[in-house]
C-alpha cells in the first residue's frame, strides 16, 4: 500500500471519525431524540426523529462543502484555497474558545422542527466548517491527473466527492448519535446523562483548531 493509499485512507477516515464525533456530542441532537421517545414512549419516536436530524447535518455539510468543490477547478489556486480553508476553520474555533454563548437564533427554532434545528446548529457550530480541510485533502488525493484535467471532469469529480463525503460524515454522524440516545433511553436514563456528561463546547473548539493546523501543515508542505 503506498503513501498516496494511506493519504487516502486516513482521510476517509477523519470523515468518519469527524461524524462519530459529531455523532456523541449531545449538542448536534441526540438529546432531542431521546426526549421525543421519553414524551411519546414510543422507541419508533425516537428513531423517527434520527431522520431529521440526520437531513439537517447533511444539507449543512453540502451548504457549505459544496462552494469548494467548484472553487476548486481553479487548479492553479488550489493550495491556496486549501491554506484559506485551513486558516479559516483554525480563526472560527478561537472564536468558540473566545466566544461560549450559543447562538441566539437556535434558541428562536422549536426541538420540533428536528431537521431545520439539526441544520443551523451544524452550521452555526462549525460541523460542516470541520469538513472542508479533509475535503480538499480527498479531492486533491483523488486527482489521477493534477493541473491537466478538463474543468467539466473536474467539476463532476469533486461534486460527486463533496456529497459522498457529506453522506458518509453525516452517516457517521446520526450512527453514534443515534446508538447513545437508543442506550439512554433504554437502559441508561437521562440521570446517567446529567450525572456523568462533560461540557464539550471547550474540546470542540479545541478540536476545531486541531484540524485546521494539520490541514494547513498539510497544505504548506504540498
Amino acid at each position: 500500500m503506498g503513501a498516496a493509499d494511506w493519504t487516502l485512507a486516513s482521510l476517509w477516515l477523519a470523515v468518519i471519525a469527524s461524524g462519530l464525533y459529531h455523532g456523541i456530542n449531545p449538542g448536534m441532537g441526540w438529546p432531542l431524540a431521546v426526549s421525543a421517545g421519553l414524551m411519546q414512549r414510543s422507541s419508533r419516536a425516537l428513531l423517527a426523529a434520527l431522520g431529521p436530524l440526520a437531513i439537517g447535518h447533511l444539507l449543512a455539510m453540502l451548504l457549505v462543502i459544496l462552494p469548494f468543490a467548484l472553487l476548486i477547478t481553479l487548479v492553479e489556486w488550489q493550495r491556496t484555497i486549501r491554506i484559506g480553508a485551513s486558516l479559516l476553520v483554525i480563526a472560527f474555533g478561537i472564536y468558540r474558545l473566545i466566544d461560549r454563548r450559543h447562538p441566539r437564533a437556535l434558541a428562536r427554532i422549536p426541538p420540533t422542527q428536528l431537521a431545520l434545528w439539526s441544520f443551523a446548529v451544524a452550521i452555526a457550530h462549525g460541523g460542516a466548517l470541520m469538513l472542508v480541510p479533509i475535503y480538499l485533502g480527498l479531492c486533491r488525493a483523488a486527482e489521477p491527473d493534477q493541473g491537466h484535467a478538463a474543468a467539466n471532469s473536474l467539476i463532476d469529480t469533486n461534486l460527486t466527492m463533496a456529497v459522498l463525503v457529506s453522506i458518509v460524515h453525516a452517516g457517521a454522524m446520526i450512527t453514534a448519535g443515534g446508538c447513545l440516545a437508543w442506550l439512554v433511553y433504554r437502559y441508561l436514563g437521562l440521570k446517567f446523562v446529567a450525572r456523568s456528561w462533560f461540557n464539550l463546547d471547550t474540546v470542540w473548539a479545541v478540536s476545531l483548531v486541531l484540524v485546521g493546523a494539520v490541514a494547513l501543515a498539510l497544505g504548506v508542505a504540498t
